[in-house]
Order: C-alpha cells, then structure tokens, then sequence
C-alpha cells in the first residue's frame, strides 16, 4: 500500500476554523481491503475518526462528507453504517457515483471539519 507521505498530497489541511481531510479509502491496518461496502465504511469512518482525534476532533465536528461510491447498488448498505457514525445534526453530503484508483476499493469519503473557538 502506497504511503500517503509518499503522494503530492496533504492528509490534512488547516485554514481558520475548517479542517479539511484528504479522501481516506476502507483500507485495513496490514494494507489489505476488506470484501464488502460495509466493511470499507467502517474502516473509512475508523481511519477518518482517528485522523480528526490527531488534531482534537470527533466525527461530531464533521460539517460536510463527499461519499464516492463504485456501485451505485451500494448506496443503502453504505447509508446503513453512514447513518450509525453521525448523530444528528448530521454533515451536509454529496455522494457520487465513479471509478477508485485503489483496486477493489468500493467507497472513498473526504471530510471537513469545524473547530469550535
């Protein structure tokens, strides 16, 4: 799996009160990507809790999430484990349906967060 220090990207990004998040993938701790849309939002929704609690944030902070899905048949299993990460007020979303760069890859979620003052 490729690092993403070793990609032209930020993981993060700050700018006044916003934290912007690159998109993070389902992918497993030994590199591997699990069967299944469920398994991959979890695993997007674990990576992404874990990045916002570096900079002192909880999935609580998210304002605005981009869903990418490869299968649009997909989209009410996705919204099953979506639903269950984000209490009300929920983010804003848009969800598109398109290819992944990562072979096997079913879903890629990118985030904004709010930093309370």
């Amino acid at each position: 799996m490729t690092q993403t220090s070793a990609l032209p990207f930020s993981k993060v990004r700050t700018v006044g009160p916003l934290v912007f998040l690159s998109g993070e993938l389902g992918i497993a701790a030994d590199g591997s990507v699990p069967a299944g849309i469920e398994a991959q939002t979890r695993l997007c929704l674990e990576r992404i809790a874990a990045t916002l609690a570096g900079q002192g944030l909880a999935l609580s902070d998210v304002v605005s999430v981009t869903a990418y899905l490869v299968d649009a048949a997909d989209f009410a299993a996705f919204n099953g484990v979506y639903a269950a990460a984000f209490a009300e007020p929920r983010p804003v979303r848009t969800t598109v349906r398109t290819d992944l760069m990562l072979p096997g890859a079913l879903v890629e979620l990118t985030v904004i967060a709010h930093q309370k003052a």
